[in-house]
């Protein structure tokens, strides 16, 4: 085994650096979704149901970019592909200053379907690059790394647009709930949707920076179609992607995994809320989750691989996701909310464990395995609903509606980290 040159080193912890900032953005902007929903929820006049259409809007962009997103990476490359996700990510927000104008729902959501397909092809670049440029087996720890750099962003997201559009939340809907006329509560809405342009504006300012950054930087670009020399058999006979059956189930745990996450992230302040909460708490609580899952990362980082394999991080995820789960479904008020808040820390190991081992030894089918893992970002878009649907049609209780949607969920990753993930491989 030869050591790495000062050279070799330099190069790795430079292409690391911009990697990290790229995660930076992907959770500045996801977690955003957290503060949108009881937002739009209030300024567009919308139903529970409806407001978790934001998250609809925004993961579905994963589902069917996905795909496209990896034929556009043959032809650009991986840098170049980076570039332009967060150019059309910078589209995307820009798609918000008619939608505040008009207090246009529909254009809201899309303007986040736009944000997500431009993190659709960001994501399918560089998640595979991540745990490509060093060994497979401390992929799970790289990933984490990227993963702090990505919750911290979370973490702090929705503070600020909390902060900006969300001041005073229970005065303002006091106010638009007592209005006199339907001029004044009108008025009174169109001054708070407008408190969304200023932030978005500065967002696809910043987003373009990055772009021509990216563009113009030193990430070398990694040929993925020769590395059927690396992986021996594995890939040699096969001539689909579907051949491989641990990537087949690893897209199936990933759309279950980006679901609880963001049940946990996303929908914690609508839980609370359904309990009596008020705005003005509840719109920390996707902070709290992040916090947690900040937590797990950097637990992740010092324990894989040199204490345990990403696999068996991933196993401990998946119990440790079914215990706070029960845990959130037996209690009641802030404990119920602590509980859900902790399974941030359950999810955390999650997507830097299942993505390596998912693509493993895929060779020249890389790229579009990385695809096919994006499209499972779709979970995200589809468990919310489920929830919403099962708590407004079915009568069903807050804290069952939420059981129903995360045991099952929770089962089948562990099922993945003790036997799917190997599914198919040779010994």
């Amino acid at each position: 085994m030869t050591e790495s040159t000062p050279n070799q080193k330099s190069s790795f912890f430079r292409q690391m650096a911009i990697i990290s900032m790229l995660f930076f953005v992907f959770g500045f902007v996801t977690w955003l979704n957290g503060t949108l929903i009881p937002f739009l929820q209030i300024a567009c006049d919308l139903k529970e149901t409806q407001a978790l259409l934001v998250t609809f809007a925004f993961y579905m962009a994963y589902f069917f970019l996905a795909i496209p997103s990896s034929a556009i990476l043959k032809k650009t490359g991986f840098k170049n592909g980076m570039a332009l996700g967060l150019f059309v990510m910078a589209l995307g927000s820009l798609i918000f200053i008619p939608a505040a104008q008009q207090r246009a729902f529909g254009l809201f959501l899309t303007g986040l379907f736009v944000q997500g397909a431009g993190l659709a092809l960001l994501q399918t670049a560089s998640n595979p690059y991540a745990a490509i440029i060093g060994p497979i087996e401390s992929a799970a720890q790289r990933i984490s790394i990227l993963g702090i750099c990505n919750k911290i962003a979370g973490a702090i997201s929705p503070l600020i647009l909390s902060a900006i559009v969300l001041k005073n939340a229970t005065a303002i809907e006091e106010k638009i709930k007592v209005a006199v006329s339907e001029a004044d509560k009108i008025q009174l809405l169109d001054e708070l949707a407008s408190k969304v342009i200023t932030p978005y504006v500065i967002m696809a300012v910043v987003l373009m920076v990055l772009a021509f950054l990216i563009k113009k930087s030193s990430l070398p670009e990694i040929d993925t179609d020769k590395e059927d020399e690396g992986s021996g058999a594995e890939t040699a006979h096969k001539s689909s992607v579907l051949s491989h059956p641990h990537l087949v189930l690893g897209v199936i745990c990933l759309f279950l995994y980006v679901g609880v996450e963001v049940m946990a992230g996303d929908v914690i302040g609508n839980y609370g809320r359904a309990m009596g909460m008020s705005l003005d708490t509840t719109k920390y609580f996707t902070t709290f989750t992040l916090i947690s899952m900040l937590v797990g990362y950097v637990i992740g980082i010092f324990a894989i691989p040199k204490y345990i394999s990403q696999q068996t991080s991933l196993k401990l995820a998946a119990i440790l996701g079914l215990v706070f789960t029960l845990g959130a479904y037996f209690t009641e008020g802030y404990t119920a909310v602590t509980f859900i808040a902790l399974l941030g820390l359950a999810n955390a190991p999650m997507w830097p464990a299942i993505f390596p081992l998912a693509i493993n030894k895929l060779g020249r089918f890389t790229k579009i395995g990385s695809a096919l893992l994006v499209m499972g970002i779709a979970g995200g878009a589809i468990l919310p609903q489920i929830y919403a649907q099962l708590k407004s049609q079915f009568g069903m209780a807050n804290n069952l509606a939420f059981l129903i949607c995360m045991l099952p969920c929770y089962a089948y990753i562990l099922y993945y980290a003790m036997a799917g993930y190997k599914a198919g491989l040779k010994k």
